[in-house]
């Protein structure tokens, strides 16, 4: 039971997706992308936005003049820099004046605890770096009028090198003023045991420091070197929404925010917006152009997901058997998936609702016996709804074909033509719908774009609502490679209609075929599975 005590803690969330999740690599956001999202991280309440470094490019520049005019309610901007260097006073510092001049809510500057960055990287005297750290906080200060932090960069393996030395950096922060020191695992190395003692130790020397904390994830160990430390009395995090950033990447935003909202019941967000964040997580991926992790914690598209049919009866009966906390709680869902591990729970926990045959074992034993058979031939219906779907209708009675597939075929130019196509290939498609023969062609990029065209072009004429019907991705993956050019492709299309996103799947060692079933299904699905357009199908026969 968490205490009343503990349950009024705030944690502070430091977001630092703008600036140092930029630095992942394949992440390059757009000046206009820092600031959509800077406004998506606002509204779910975060504490701080790290918005990126003055003076180091013309985009961060920009950033904190359009910065001035977002008007976010929760939200400080931060501004990210480094201490004076050594051979300037820190008025002259060109950096620490492009970060006056960014007129952010808060400065962060970053400067070293580790002997070894200090002898090396710096290559100054212990007590000169001492002063830089002290004389750049105290001129921020004072010229802002705003609060600093201090990033005590390496500052475990400062401690584990000199103790001495390295508090002795964050107690110079400290005495200049320093809103915040950030405790850095900036190699992302440090063992949780090493990281809470290095803090306890600190805290007992130094008892009025506010302490943050910032690690990286290199050994896998950012989630939990990350509430170690708040166990230790840590009150800020800097980390990205999904743990992008150099190397490894930051610890993950939303697996913090749900441990310590749902697990060691602090609070971090505003009351009720922890329900945003598989929605947050999903729109920065969206931002970046990426796919994450299918089983990233919380906010995953597997996070729920069941397969194992004794798994799936347990959480029918009781979700807590395999879920350590509520989808809905972070905005996401639970998901049953259909292959040849799954059983009879699972079919029922995912189409009762729809079909009330399944309550007869005999129809549930024949549609997962051809589950079985498809996939070890190459089928995958885990994320096939459309497809399976189907299945499912031919086995209980209700599979009614809205048209009948003839033929297809595709037209692809020659060389000469080609120089006039703009590359487009054309297919034409010849299918039945009741006793009209529908012959119709169209123009694509690819062959798939133009066998979507042509079926819908054939179809829409007795069924319009196809026109809500959009082709939302499509991936191939060679089944049995070893057989090199005679391999078996699977064919996975998504599908987007009025809301409802949906798979189909086709196999086959000819790829257009292969796409081609999957294409049809696709349009059978929708045409059959929704209750309005049943009536049009009965019509049109």
């Amino acid at each position: 039971m968490v205490s009343q005590e503990m349950a009024k803690k705030k944690i502070e969330i430091y977001d630092t997706t703008l600036r140092d999740g930029n630095q992942g690599e394949g992440v390059n956001l757009s000046l206009r992308d820092k600031i959509d999202i800077a406004k998506v991280l606002d509204d779910i309440g975060v504490d701080f936005i790290e918005g990126g470094w003055p003076g180091s490019n013309p985009k961060d520049d920009e950033f904190f003049v359009m910065a001035q005019d977002l008007n976010l309610t929760t939200a400080k901007i931060v501004a990210f820099g480094s201490t004076h260097r050594s051979d300037v006073q820190p008025a002259d510092d060109f950096f620490l004046q492009k970060l006056i001049a960014a007129k952010a809510d808060v400065t962060c500057i970053f400067g070293k605890s580790w002997d070894l960055h200090v002898e090396q990287a710096l290559r100054v005297s212990p007590d000169k770096n001492l002063e830089m750290i002290e004389g750049s906080i105290r001129h921020l200060a004072q010229s802002t009028g705003k609060p600093v932090f201090y990033d005590a960069e390496h500052f475990f393996d400062g401690f584990k090198s000199d103790p001495g030395y390295a508090l002795a950096t964050l107690q110079a922060a400290t005495d200049a003023g320093a809103a915040r020191v950030i405790l850095c695992d900036t190699n992302g190395g440090v063992m949780p045991a090493d990281l809470a003692h290095a803090i306890i130790e600190l805290r007992k020397q130094i008892p009025e420091i506010k302490l943050g904390i910032h690690v990286h994830n290199d050994g896998g160990l950012g989630v939990a070197n990350t509430l170690r430390a708040i166990e230790a009395g840590v009150i800020q995090v800097h980390g990205t929404i999904n743990g992008i950033g150099e190397r490894c990447g930051n610890v993950d935003l939303t697996s913090i925010i749900g441990n310590l909202e749902l697990k060691l019941g602090y609070q971090c967000l505003p009351e009720g917006n922890i329900k945003g964040l598989t929605t947050l997580s999903k729109t920065v991926w969206e931002y970046l152009g990426m796919q994450g992790p299918l089983g990233q914690p919380f906010v995953g598209p597997s996070a729920f997901a069941h397969k194992g049919g004794v798994h799936v009866s347990a959480v029918q009966r009781n979700p807590g058997t395999y879920e350590h906390i509520e989808p809905e709680q972070v905005g996401n869902s639970r998901k049953i998936l259909i292959s040849e591990l799954s059983g009879g729970s699972n079919l029922r926990a995912k189409l009762a609702n729809r079909y009330s045959e399944l309550e007869d074992n005999n129809a549930v034993k024949a549609i997962l016996e051809e589950v079985q058979e498809k996939e070890h031939a190459g089928y995958s219906y885990e994320n096939a709804d459309g497809s399976f779907d189907l299945v499912v209708r031919r086995h209980i009675g209700k599979y009614t074909p809205a048209f009948d597939p003839a033929y297809y075929r595709i037209y692809s130019p020659s060389n000469e033509e080609h120089k006039d196509s703009d590359g487009l290939i054309e297919a034409s498609v010849k299918l039945k719908v009741g006793t009209d023969t529908m012959l119709c062609a169209a123009e694509g990029n690819g062959p798939v774009d133009a066998l979507n065209k042509a079926l819908q072009e054939a179809l829409i004429g007795q069924f319009p609502v196809l026109s809500g019907l959009h082709l939302t991705d499509y991936s191939v993956r060679v089944i049995n490679n070893t057989q090199e050019t005679a391999a078996k492709v699977r064919v996975y299309l998504e599908h987007s209609f009025e809301g409802e996103i949906f798979g189909t799947i086709g196999v086959n060692v000819d790829i257009i075929k292969a796409s081609w079933n999957a294409l049809v299904e696709a349009y059978q699905y929708v045409l059959m599975q929704h209750v309005e357009f049943r009536d049009e199908i009965e019509t049109a026969e």
